[in-house]
């Protein structure tokens, strides 16, 4: 069979689907359909100029290398077809974006052909995607005295691609559809466990919230032909939990616009807002669409006479509306007054940090793209030109406060800007572009990532980026047929990139499932990098890290750098002792809930969280950095002292080499070169001439948050408080409650320790508690099912070693083999302990997941309704977050257990430990406080 036939078949499988055919990106099948245009007489001649011209990927990808190879015959005159013109010809290619079609369009502009080079410079003048190979074509012809090269260069120098574009409606009407009140996850937007489809934007976009939400959006487009369509989480935030750029896909695909006639599926500029705004880490990735963000903050605390706020019989503050964002209202958006209206002219709330300068540059060009490459563009341009380039982007935000401090996110960013001058000092609210040290793609939006670096005509990670890797963890559970066929795919695409890969596409190495987190976490060596990874748990406990949508990961590896402002800062430090019985992970929990005691409100969300925990080893510290995801904190640093920073380094640099000596090095040196960035890290600290990265004394901070060790008494559990009457106190993670407040009552029917919460301490939790339990009653019996997922195949291999993976496999029902991993998801679990391959398991919800209904009790984040756990006809399913030996216990148990049940099991096991950084004598390398 043809490709084109099979082609034709798998159309008619989609229309059964109600889809449209497939984007197509394969050379193979362009060329065959490309013959049938040729060909005058072919029945398929028509459909194949509409495949040709409507449904190919632009970029890099194979379809593309042949059409743009084909426009260019047409357009030299080798081949006619009456249907497409020279002309169209030219429009086509100036909708490729890069890589071939740029290739074409620079063969045409230096041709000898004075006409057609004419016509090629014009189109070229319009374009952004240049690599450098591109570029130093240009600098050739123009050194040789080529007039058409020094017209193309002065364009960019004026960075015409860009100024040439329409301005931004100064009014934006919008009419509001509320997609649910409290936090909107982006699993609403985009569920985890249609991750497999997110590269096929159509199929993917139906996933969005329900097939009735869908139908009413269309509804209002077609009520407000001169609206565009608000998504809005209505008394919550937007976009909690992750990036997800197939969220902001799914969005942009039903209510943006479309981005080019010639590119089907792809759209960009959605409006998206919440009561309480964007999360950080969605609002980024709006941005990278050229979206709009709008924090509504249309309902506000209800305040007596004296301005204290009302409270409900919970304690919690009553809340009265400002201003009304019920579905079907329609709303105006003045993007010069950078405000938001009424219909009829009310001022409602000022929208200035939707529309900085940088923002509305992303808007105008119709993402950020356009705007990291044409920078760069126009300067190679100025210079090879000897001029100097015109302001013409809005410059880089630089806020220096004399006589403050840094934080330790502004030294880190001080250190790492591009495009400053040297020596400037910037503070909170500077923008600007920052290298980017360590890059990390995972599973399930690495096929993205792929889509877009394709897009962006990229073929090779940035030389300026220390280390890149791609998981394979969130795909980890059931190596099904939709693993099968996406996985190799993407491990090949990234190998040949640049990246260390978790799967050898040459079969030559053990795949690894590692989770992404603690992969990213081992490889950064050093605490000024900075880190951005496609996952919004992208929190490293070394450096400042950033969660990311699949496009900002794309454009990191392949330009080295990242655009964002400098967050806030919020300083937390410890004081007291924490008790014996109790694990970090209640330390952690005490973290939020005394934040929220402190201050009221979350002071947390989109800053940057700087603990300073001083004496835990990376692998620990790392719980805590990983939960300020949750806490809806932009990022975290964590500050070490010398001694521990030393310790995580040479453990980073023992499982760098634990990879190497598994054969994931990759042909560009990559992991042995992190080895000697961390040993020339350590030398700098022994030396004294770099100590471990800390904040100056007199650095400015938005707020500070001192948590109570003494007041941790016993141990905590987030709740995601389902039946809560009020909507927006669901599924949040500031219920934070001690486990006496539930009686030893709470029924738990199924326990889940993994995720990137854990470390290899929790699996030794587990196995010395079943040790213990062991010799008093005699044997372990349980009364709900227990999942164990180590994080990390070393964490297994060192489990063996020291003898406490015999006793985890001697109470195990299932233990898994690589040889024959699961292909289908387990749907029932007996009460018996599971030990599953390492990687994200249930906590990601896309492959694995509890029984409807269930109430689980996890060691993961994550307690989004449907996630873990989705709801039965009968019952809410309920995720429910706490340590690991809480865990066990009340697996064992079936319910959750009493202090004196928690204390005597417990007794004797070697818990996570913390003690606060004690004040050091003058003349130490670091002092802390």
């Amino acid at each position: 069979m043809s490709l084109y036939a099979a082609y034709l078949e798998e159309i008619e499988t989609r229309k059964k689907q109600e889809l449209s055919p497939k984007p197509i990106d394969g050379a193979e099948l362009t060329q065959e359909i490309i013959a049938q245009i040729k060909d005058a007489g072919h029945a398929h001649r028509g459909a194949s100029l509409n495949f040709l011209i409507y449904n190919t990927l632009p970029g890099t990808t194979g379809a593309a290398g042949v059409k743009a190879q084909f426009l260019k015959d047409i357009i030299l005159g080798a081949t006619e077809v009456p249907e497409i013109s020279a002309e169209f010809a030219f429009e086509m290619l100036s909708h490729m974006k890069g890589g071939p079609s740029v290739d074409v369009l620079l063969d045409l502009a230096l041709g000898d052909d004075a006409a057609i080079a004419g016509k090629s410079a014009d189109v070229l003048q319009t374009q952004f995607f240049l690599y450098d190979a591109d570029m130093d074509r240009l600098k050739v012809a123009f050194e040789a005295g080529n007039t058409v090269a020094r017209e193309i260069l002065e364009s960019y120098a004026k960075a015409e691609f860009f100024t040439k574009l329409p301005d931004i409606d100064e009014e934006v009407e919008v009419v509001t559809f509320v997609a649910g009140e409290g936090d909107i996850s982006t699993d609403l937007l985009s569920p985890g466990n249609q991750a497999h489809s997110r590269a096929d934007r159509e199929l993917h976009g139906k996933c969005m919230i329900d097939e009735a939400a869908q139908k009413h959006i269309q509804d209002l487009k077609l009520q407000h032909p001169n609206a565009r369509v608000m998504l809005i989480a209505e008394k919550g935030t937007m976009g909690v939990g992750s990036s997800r750029m197939s969220g902001v896909n799914n969005v942009a695909l039903w209510t943006g616009k479309q981005a080019s006639p010639y590119v089907p599926f792809v759209n960009f500029a959605p409006v998206v807002a919440g009561t309480n705004g964007i999360s950080p880490i969605f609002l980024t990735t709006v941005g990278v669409t050229g979206g709009i963000g709008v924090d509504l903050k249309n309902w506000v605390k209800k305040t007596d006479e004296d301005g204290n706020p009302i409270l409900n019989n919970d304690g919690n503050a009553i809340l009265e509306e400002k201003y009304s964002v019920a579905t079907g209202t329609v709303l105006k958006i003045n993007t010069k007054d950078k405000k938001l209206y009424s219909e009829d002219g009310e001022e409602l709330v000022d929208m200035s940090s939707s529309f900085t300068p940088q923002k509305m540059e992303f808007m105008k060009a119709g993402g950020s793209y356009a705007i990291v490459f044409g920078k760069k563009l126009q300067t190679f341009a100025a210079e090879t030109l000897g001029v100097e380039a015109p302001l013409v982007f809005a410059p880089s935000k630089e806020i220096s406060h004399e006589g403050q401090g840094l934080t330790a996110v502004e030294k880190i960013f001080t250190a790492n800007a591009r495009g400053v001058a040297p020596g400037t000092v910037l503070h909170a609210g500077s923008d600007v572009r920052v290298g980017v040290n360590i890059v990390g793609s995972q599973d399930t939006t690495g096929l993205m990532t792929m889509q877009e670096l394709e897009a962006m005509a990229a073929t090779t990670v940035s030389p300026s980026v220390d280390g890149a890797y791609q998981s394979g963890c969130h795909t980890a559970s059931v190596w099904d047929f939709k693993a099968q066929e996406n996985t190799p795919r993407l491990m090949k695409f990234m190998n040949d990139f640049g990246l260390v890969t978790g799967r050898d596409p040459k079969g030559e190495y053990h795949a690894m499932t590692d989770v992404i987190h603690k992969v990213l976490n081992d490889v950064t060596v050093s605490d000024w990098d900075v880190i951005i990874g496609g996952d919004s748990h992208t929190r490293m406990s070394k450096g400042v890290a950033f969660g990311a949508d699949s496009g900002t990961v794309a454009l990191a590896l392949a330009t080295g750098e990242a655009s964002m402002p400098i967050p806030e800062s919020v300083k937390v430090t410890f004081k007291g002792k924490m008790a014996d019985h109790m694990d970090f992970r209640d330390v952690v929990h005490a973290t939020q809930m005394q934040m929220l005691d402190q201050h009221g409100d979350n002071v947390f969300q989109g800053r940057v969280i700087e603990v300073h925990i001083g004496t835990l080893l990376a692998d620990q510290a790392f719980t805590f950095t990983d939960w300020t995801a949750e806490m809806k904190a932009k990022a975290s640093v964590c500050i070490s002292n010398d001694e521990t920073l030393i310790g995580s380094l040479e453990l980073a640099k023992s499982r760098i080499q634990i990879m190497i000596d598994k054969g994931m090095e990759h042909d560009n040196g990559t992991l042995a070169s992190l080895i000697a960035k961390a040993d020339k890290r350590i030398a700098e600290i022994k030396s004294g001439d770099k100590p471990a990265l800390q904040p100056d004394g007199n650095a400015k901070y938005f707020a500070e948050v001192v948590v109570d060790l003494d007041t941790i008494i016993e141990p905590m559990i987030a709740d995601p408080d389902v039946n809560n009457a009020d909507v927006s106190k669901r599924y949040t993670h500031d219920t934070i409650r001690p486990i006496s407040f539930y009686n030893a009552e709470k029924h738990v029917d199924l326990g889940f320790v993994g995720s990137c919460m854990v470390h290899k301490g929790d699996i030794k939790i587990v196995a010395q508690m079943l040790r213990n339990l062991e010799a008093e009653h005699g044997k372990v019996s349980f009364e709900a099912p227990l999942v164990v997922t180590a994080p990390t195949y070393n964490i297994i291999d060192e489990l063996k070693e020291e003898g406490d993976w015999e006793i985890l496999q001697k109470y195990c029902g299932f233990e898994f083999d690589d040889t024959a991993p699961k292909q289908t998801a387990r749907t029932e679990y007996e009460n018996i302990l599971y030990l599953e391959r390492p990687g994200c398991n249930l906590c990601m919800g896309n492959q694995e997941k509890a029984a409807k209904g269930d109430t689980v009790l996890a060691t993961s984040t994550r307690l989004f309704q449907g996630r873990v756990v989705a709801d039965s006809a009968e019952k809410k399913g309920e995720s429910l977050l706490a340590s690991t030996p809480v865990v066990v216990l009340s697996a064992i148990l079936g319910r959750t257990p009493t202090l004196d049940e928690y204390k005597q099991a417990v007794d004797g096991i070697d818990l996570t430990k913390f003690a606060p950084p004690v004040a050091k004598p003058l003349g130490t390398k670091s002092a802390h406080f």
